[in-house]
């Protein structure tokens, strides 16, 4: 199946979108914007210049990926959740797309509705950032962000469920073990 581009929809000359997504009502993909196969864009998402989005990344209403922010593959973006990429913005004072901080959100990784990512981090595979959280640093893989600024207040499952006290998954039954500050999952 090729892309489907709702009509209200504009993916400018230079974009590129994999087979299988579907962009839907009033979004626009910019020149030089790479989106993979089988994604979704909701009502309204905003996707910059020369961003890079993997396959199977879901993006929910009203957010704008800006430039200097990578999706790996299998990001869930929640609606109105929001992307940065300059630390210090003045509307006089405009940096230009070579100072914008470089955003990475690994592979598998959850955003949650109305969160922000402060530009500069990376969040890890797995990681899931709760509803309005503000990320200000690197969010490790599994980690569960939550708060203002984000703190982590627990790991969740590669399924994304949050995991027991015992470190392990209530739906899917997958055991992690925390190994250098990481967590890594169990062989039984």
């Amino acid at each position: 199946m090729e892309a489907f581009i709702h009509e209200t929809s504009r993916v400018d000359d230079g974009a590129q979108i994999g087979r299988g997504t579907k962009i839907w009502h009033f979004s626009h993909v910019q020149s030089g914007a790479v989106i993979g196969e089988n994604c979704s864009l909701g009502q309204n998402v905003n996707v910059a210049n020369d961003v890079r989005i993997g396959n199977g990344v879901k993006i929910q209403n009203n957010v704008s990926v800006y430039q200097g922010v990578e999706l790996e593959d299998f990001v869930f973006c929640g609606p109105s959740m929001v992307f940065t990429n300059d630390l210090t913005p003045r509307a006089r004072y405009p940096k230009g797309a070579a100072n914008y901080k470089k955003t990475l959100v690994k592979h598998d990784a959850t955003l949650g509705a109305n969160c922000t990512i402060v530009c500069g981090h990376t969040i890890g595979p797995f990681a899931t950032v709760a509803a309005g959280a503000v990320v200000t640093k690197d969010v490790p893989a599994h980690a569960l962000m939550a708060g203002v600024p984000a703190k982590q207040i627990g790991w969740v499952c590669e399924c994304g469920q949050v995991l027991d006290e015992k470190q392990v998954c209530p739906d899917c039954g997958k055991r992690y073990s925390q190994q250098n500050g990481s967590l890594q999952e169990t062989k039984v």
